[in-house]
């Protein structure tokens, strides 16, 4: 199993880039649903913010592997590998960012991170408004080895970058080879 994998990504290795960036970003948005509905605990801003990058990459790596399966351009299986690298290089920045938030390093934007305004006086509804739950980004809800899920995820965008990166430059080689035959 392991060598028809190893033989496959020397072979396809923009298809290989293609399936392991898919495989991956899919079970870390399915581990960030797991957090959220079955653990309870809820995202802040910028924890959504974070899985827009997963958004585009999944359907992207997706129609990658579509336009494989077709013969595509290998500039456009390039530029979308390229694509996705981005996206995830823009990730990695913003889950530093996060991260970053959570230590205390650097203040973290005020719609989640600023002060909690008292409400006072009263009123049916002002009791709703004071017992709401403000999901505060410069909280890490959940630690393991001292990283947040931010932190995780910084890693992970990295990850995924980089195969993304080598996957775009496997795919332009490959075509550049192509046309010098």
């Amino acid at each position: 199993m392991v060598a028809s994998t190893l033989s496959f990504a020397r072979r396809e290795p923009p298809a290989a880039a293609a399936i392991a960036i898919a495989v991956i970003a899919i079970a870390t948005i399915l581990g960030a649903y797991y957090f959220q509905y079955v653990l309870g605990y809820p995202p802040c801003p910028l924890c959504l913010e974070q899985r827009v990058a997963y958004y585009v990459a999944i359907p992207l790596a997706a129609m990658i592997l579509l336009g494989r399966s077709v013969n595509s351009s290998r500039k456009v299986i390039a530029l979308a590998l390229f694509a996705i690298a981005c996206a995830m290089l823009w990730n990695t920045a913003l889950a530093t960012y996060h991260s970053g938030v959570e230590w205390g390093w650097w203040p973290g934007p005020t719609d989640c991170s600023g002060p909690i305004p008292s409400y006072s006086g009263g009123g049916s509804l002002l009791d709703k408004i004071n017992s709401t739950r403000v999901v505060r980004c410069d909280e890490a809800a959940w630690r393991f080895l001292g990283l947040s899920l931010a932190g995780y995820n910084v890693l992970i965008s990295l990850a995924l970058a980089v195969i993304g990166l080598i996957g775009s430059v496997a795919a332009w080689k490959s075509r550049n080879e192509a046309s010098e035959a």
